[in-house]
This record gives C-alpha cells, sequence and structure tokens, in this order.
C-alpha cells in the first residue's frame, strides 16, 4: 500500500529534525553505555542493542501519543520509550533495576521499557505474546469509541509464534485499530529468516487476511519511517482495522550480552552491517542539507552525554528494591464482602436454584450492576444457544452482541484479549469461558502465566481483572479432553485465584465475588453437578462469598474430610452411611476456594477430629491433595491419631467407557471404605 509522504529533509522544519537528532544520539549513547553496567557489576545483566532498528523506533515512539494510544514494546525497544519520552534515567534505572525504576520496581528484567501511567505497557519476556494484549485493548478502544490506537511492536521471528497469528486473525476479523510493527532484522538470535517461514519478508505471512493492510518501509530511514508509521496510525483509525508495518532494519551488534554473534555471522557482513548505520546515515544528511553543521550536531551529542552523565550518577544512589516487598502486589485487591463476610446464609430466604441456574442469574444480575462487563468465548452466543452448556443462556439478548460475543476457537486468543481488553479501564470486568471444556484450556497456558504476573511484575500498576470459566472434571462419560481436572497444575501460579465450587449457593457467591474482584480469577465449575438435584440449594439474592474462606458442609467430631468440587456430595454421602452404620460422625469440609486457601479452617477441624481425610476427583498422585496432606502434617502433627489419608483419581488418564472411568474416578464405596480405614486405626 502507497504511503502519503509528510516528512522529508526539505519539508521537515529544523527544530523536529533537531529534536529528533537530539532523541537518536541520546539512545545510542544510552544503547553503547548499557553493557558497561555488567562489565562494572552494576546491573544490566540483559541488554538487547537496537543499533540499526534506529529509525521505525524513533518514529514509533514519535507518533504514540500517550493520551489516546496503548504502547506494546518489546525488549528491544529503547529509542522507542525514548522517543515516547521516557527519560535517560528512567531507561537506566530500568536497566540496573532499581526500586525507583517505573517500569516495576526492578521486579522484571532489563531493558524491559514501560512506563504504564503513560499507557507505555510492561509487557512479558515470551516474545510476541503482547501482540493479543494490543489487540484486546484495541477491541476496547472501538467499543468506548476511543480516539487512537495501539501499538504492538516486535522481532520478525517472534511472528513465528501461533499467538501472534491468532492477534493478528482476530483483529482482522473484528477490524481493530491496532498497528502491529515488525521490526525485521533478519534473525531470532542465530536463527535466520529463511529458518523461520518460506516467505524472506515475515509480513507476507499474513498476506491475503481481509481486513487487514500491510505496509512497509526501510526501518533504517527517519523519513520512511515517519511516514509509514504515520500512515498506519491514520488508516487504523480512520477505517478501524488492523495495520501490519514491516520494518526493514538492520542488527548492527549481537543480539544480546549474552550472545555473540562472531559465531554465525562472518566479518564481511559484520562490516556491511556497520556501514548501513541509520544514525551515520541521518547525520550525513542533515549536514548535506545545509541545515546543521558537524559542530551543530557535535554539540547535540556533548549535550546528551551529560544528560546521560547527570542521569547515571542519579540512578547509582537511587534505592535498590527492599526484600520485604516481595510479598506485596503478588494478588491484586478482592472484592470484600459486607454483608456475607464468612460466605453463609441462613437459607430462609433467597429461590432454590440449580447450579446451572445460580450461575446464569448471578452472571446477569452482574452485568446489570456494572456495564463494563463483558463475556466472551467459544459458543457463547448463538440464537438461543449460550455456551456448551447454556451457562450464558439468554445473555446476548439482553445485553447485546458488543458485550456477549463468540471468539474464534483459539484459547490464547480468548484469555489474550481478556487480558488487553481490561488495560484501557479499570472499571472493566470480562468474563471468559476460557475454552469449552477445562480439558481444552492448555493452549491458554502461556497467556495465564504471563497474566498471573502482570500485577507483580508491574509493581502494582496493572492487574487484568478477568475470570475465567471452565467447566471441569468428569462423571459425564467424555474420556479425554472432557473429564480432566486441571487445578493441580494451576494453583502453582502466584497471582492466580482459583474457585471451585460444588453447591449453588457457593457458585453465585464466588462468581460474584470474582467478577467484583481486580485481578485474575480461575472459576471451575464441577459440570457433572450443573443440573443435578444434589447441587442445589437456596440462593439469596446478591450472595456473596469471600476468597479463602471453607464451609463446614457437616459438622463431627470422629474425623474429618477436606473435599471439593464434584466429590463434595459423594462425601456428605459417605459421612451419612457412616453414621449409620458405625455411629462415627465425620466432618465435611468444603474447601471452595483453592487459593487462597483457608488453612485455619483445615486445621481446625483437625485438631478437632484428630483424623484427616482428603478427597478431590483429580489424581492422587502430584494432586492438589498432596498439599492439603502436606499442611496437616505441618501444621497439626502433634494432634492427628491416624495417618493423613488420599482419595482421588488414578495416575491414569480418564477413559472413556464408563467402566474405566468408574474404575478411575472417586466414588461414595472409595470414600467410605477409606473412612473405616483411618477410624479403625
Amino acid at each position: 500500500m502507497a504511503q502519503k509522504r509528510k516528512y522529508s529533509l526539505d519539508n521537515t522544519d529544523k527544530e523536529t529534525l533537531k529534536h529528533w537528532y537530539s532523541l537518536l544520539t541520546l539512545g545510542r549513547q544510552l544503547d553503547e553505555k548499557a553493557p558497561n553496567y555488567l562489565k562494572q557489576a552494576l546491573g544490566w545483566s540483559y541488554h538487547a542493542p537496537y543499533a540499526g532498528h534506529d529509525g521505525i523506533q524513533l518514529a514509533i515512539g514519535q507518533v504514540f501519543n500517550k493520551e489516546t494510544d496503548f504502547l506494546f514494546p518489546y525488549y528491544r525497544d529503547m529509542l522507542t520509550a525514548i522517543s515516547a519520552g521516557l527519560t535517560a534515567e528512567e531507561i537506566i534505572l530500568n536497566g540496573i533495576s532499581k526500586a525507583t525504576d517505573i517500569a516495576g520496581g526492578g521486579r522484571h528484567m532489563s531493558n524491559h521499557f514501560a512506563k504504564p501511567e503513560w499507557n507505555i505497557q510492561n509487557v512479558s519476556s515470551a516474545t510476541g505474546n503482547h501482540a493479543l494484549h494490543a489487540a484486546g485493548v484495541a477491541r476496547s478502544i472501538k467499543i468506548y469509541k476511543g480516539r487512537g490506537v495501539a501499538i504492538s511492536s516486535q522481532g520478525e521471528s517472534s511472528t513465528s509464534e501461533g499467538y501472534v497469528f491468532e492477534a493478528i486473525n482476530g483483529a482482522s476479523k473484528e477490524k481493530l485499530p491496532v498497528v502491529f510493527v515488525f521490526q525485521d532484522n533478519q534473525y531470532g538470535i542465530s536463527v535466520p529468516q529463511r529458518d523461520q517461514s518460506a516467505n524472506r519478508r515475515a509480513a507476507e505471512n499474513y498476506r491475503g487476511i481481509k481486513n487487514l493492510s500491510i505496509m512497509y518501509c526501510d526501518g533504517k530511514n527517519i523519513f520512511d519511517s515517519m511516514n509509514t508509521m504515520t500512515s498506519a496510525k491514520e488508516h487504523a483509525i480512520k477505517n478501524s482495522e488492523p495495520v501490519i508495518v514491516h520494518a526493514n532494519c538492520t542488527r548492527i551488534h549481537s543480539h544480546s550480552n549474552s550472545d555473540a554473534h562472531e559465531l554465525y555471522r562472518d566479518e564481511n557482513e559484520r562490516h556491511c552491517v556497520m556501514l548501513s548505520d541509520p544514525l551515520e546515515r541521518y547525520r550525513v544528511q542533515l549536514i548535506h542539507s545545509g541545515k546543521f553543521t558537524t559542530e551543530d550536531l557535535q554539540s547535540l551529542d556533548k549535550e546528551a552525554k551529560k544528560v546521560i552523565s547527570a542521569a547515571h550518577k542519579k540512578a547509582l544512589v537511587a534505592p535498590n528494591p527492599d526484600p520485604k516487598s516481595i510479598f506485596d502486589f503478588v494478588t491484586a485487591e478482592p472484592y470484600v464482602s459486607e454483608l456475607y463476610p464468612e460466605g453463609l446464609h441462613d437459607g430462609s430466604k433467597g429461590e432454590s436454584l440449580r447450579l446451572i441456574q445460580a450461575l446464569n442469574q448471578t452472571l446477569k444480575a452482574e452485568f446489570r450492576r456494572n456495564p463494563d462487563t463483558f463475556i466472551f468465548g467459544q459458543d457463547m452466543a448463538n440464537k438461543d444457544k449460550g455456551g456448551i452448556f447454556n451457562v450464558s443462556k439468554g445473555m446476548q439478548q439482553e445485553f447485546g452482541i458488543n458485550r456477549v460475543f463468540n471468539a474464534p476457537i483459539a484459547e490464547d486468543f480468548i484469555l489474550g484479549t481478556a487480558n488487553g481488553m481490561t488495560r484501557y479501564n479499570d472499571n472493566i470486568r470480562v468474563v471468559v469461558e476460557g475454552a469449552e471444556f477445562a480439558d481444552y484450556f492448555w493452549p491458554a497456558m502461556e497467556q495465564l502465566v504471563d497474566s498471573s504476573h502482570d500485577y507483580w511484575r508491574s509493581n502494582g500498576q496493572f492487574a487484568p481483572n478477568v475470570t475465567i470459566r471452565l467447566a471441569s472434571g468428569g462423571y459425564i462419560g467424555g474420556g479425554l479432553y472432557h473429564s480432566q481436572n486441571i487445578e493441580g497444575a494451576l494453583t502453582t501460579f502466584p497471582g492466580l485465584r482459583v474457585v471451585y465450587p460444588t453447591f449453588a449457593d457457593d457458585a453465585a457467591g464466588l462468581l460474584r465475588t470474582s467478577i467484583r474482584s481486580r485481578g485474575l480469577t480461575l472459576f471451575l465449575e464441577p459440570k457433572a453437578l450443573y443440573n443435578d438435584p444434589k447441587a442445589e440449594t437456596i440462593v439469596p439474592d446478591d450472595f456473596e462469598v469471600p476468597f479463602g474462606k471453607a464451609r463446614v458442609r457437616r459438622e463431627g467430631a470422629d474425623l474429618t474430610v477436606i473435599t471439593y468440587g464434584n466429590t463434595v456430595p459423594m462425601c456428605l454421602d459417605a459421612a451419612k452411611q457412616i453414621k449409620e452404620q458405625f455411629n462415627k460422625e465425620v466432618e465435611v469440609v468444603d474447601l471452595r476456594s483453592l487459593s487462597p486457601l483457608d488453612g485455619d479452617s483445615i486445621l481446625k477441624s483437625v485438631k478437632k477430629t484428630n483424623r484427616a481425610l482428603v478427597v478431590h476427583e483429580d489424581k492422587v498422585f502430584a494432586g492438589f491433595g498432596g498439599e492439603l496432606a502436606a499442611l496437616i502434617s505441618d501444621k497439626a502433627f502433634n494432634y492427628l491419631d491416624a495417618p493423613v489419608k488420599r482419595v482421588g483419581a488414578t495416575f491414569t488418564p480418564v477413559g472413556f467407557n464408563r467402566i474405566l472411568e468408574q474404575a478411575i474416578l472417586p466414588d461414595k464405596q472409595k470414600i467410605i471404605d477409606t473412612i473405616k480405614e483411618l477410624l479403625e486405626f
């Protein structure tokens, strides 16, 4: 696509040319100084030099408007950050990981430049994953009729990642105002572009996608880059559609300070890339234009050197992060209930609902309460259908397609764009059906991991306000990919809340709390109980259940059963049968919340009964129950009259044939047998 030419050496005023040169020389001097900090053991242990990308990085920062746009730079974008407004001091503070680093207070890797208050985002080290976040915030820009664009900047090799394709495919389908910049230096560390894709230019891999414009420029040329980025932004805003800017760059130095490009680039190649230095080209152009003398530019070089020297002195005496602060901003602030601080009700008021009804009614109530609430996923809204299990039935009809909509079958896209949507406004709450079944959620793991530490990594400056709903567990004859449990793996991530209600009232209360809270919550739903009368309860209006509060579903004095999800009704039935047959009282503790965990309630019950059985549907080996058993052994060992036992699934996948499923998953009889064993110990 041809771009309008707004900038050239002749028609750009002298002050602008001078300003650009000042940014370019400041950036280059910092780029060259950064490795010295590592040599002097001062920090900056990771630095990816940008020299050779000067034109496109200057242009990205110059077109970025902190009032209307959202910028997602990558780890080589030092000049982009400087051009967008970061100071030399802010760059150095990030490089040497000081507490006053505006990107994240030294919590994130050096060379990850950000300023969240200016909408310059703190992005992950997982290369290219922020393309999804850019698409997500562009969706919010479109929904809320903002005046700006989202800009995702990345290297060409990252475009081989599946989630980059998902971002561009989704942005084109939704016609979102986002500019994807590919800074193509033909190398992914040491891997040449020919080993990445059949097309030499990465943008050609996306040719043919509807509603997508592709613009090419010389990323080493200041004016070509400025014209292309200006046109790309104007096009994205005017047409509300994505644009790829493919900038041809060169990487003058090694990939990073832990890479030696002499091992894969011969002397001739290294010599040639030095000759194509964009800064030297611009310097010569300015002098030949007659607008600047050599002395003028040398003066600007010296001025930049003074700025860096002053910034260096300030940064060296800046405070280091306090080791006591490591627990700050791990998990974003939860909603705190004033009406139901323990998540309990007397059962006298409310409507009797099945689990699926409670979820549906709560979603609708929260959507009425907060107009900035959205839900999307696979199968979410097509005529009278609402999700694979109809949990969202009727929502699109009431709240419209802008708030309730379908997503491609791309789990990374679903979670990644949900993360991005909430960057636009902290009032936004997004509920996603992360996959039709929990077993299918694994493609989104990279986005889940990244989202789980967004709050910590940014030093409390950003939390993705997302509730991830997943239909979990077996007992439906679903076999592989429709019956597995995933909580044992996902509770290992700090920053991620994991809840697993069993009954309708707890499902309603925890869903309400999840949606109203800041941060990321994984909401697991025992799908076998959706319409089971055993999970039906009275649900008061606006019922709320706090995170980290277990519920004693049956009082007892002889043994404690700790459980959650599909196995709670089984444990209650088993306890009743034990009472009838042996006159022993089994206490059943329903965890409801796995992370945070109510350890106090567990220990209180065990200290009372002196015996403990952990029951869950997931595999015993490496399942979440191992953590519970360890907690009891560590904190209540002196109170135990018997070993801590566990009942769960065998260490196998869940089979499809009902005979296999029954052999694999726990059931009432297996629970009863283990209770008897413990009582007789």
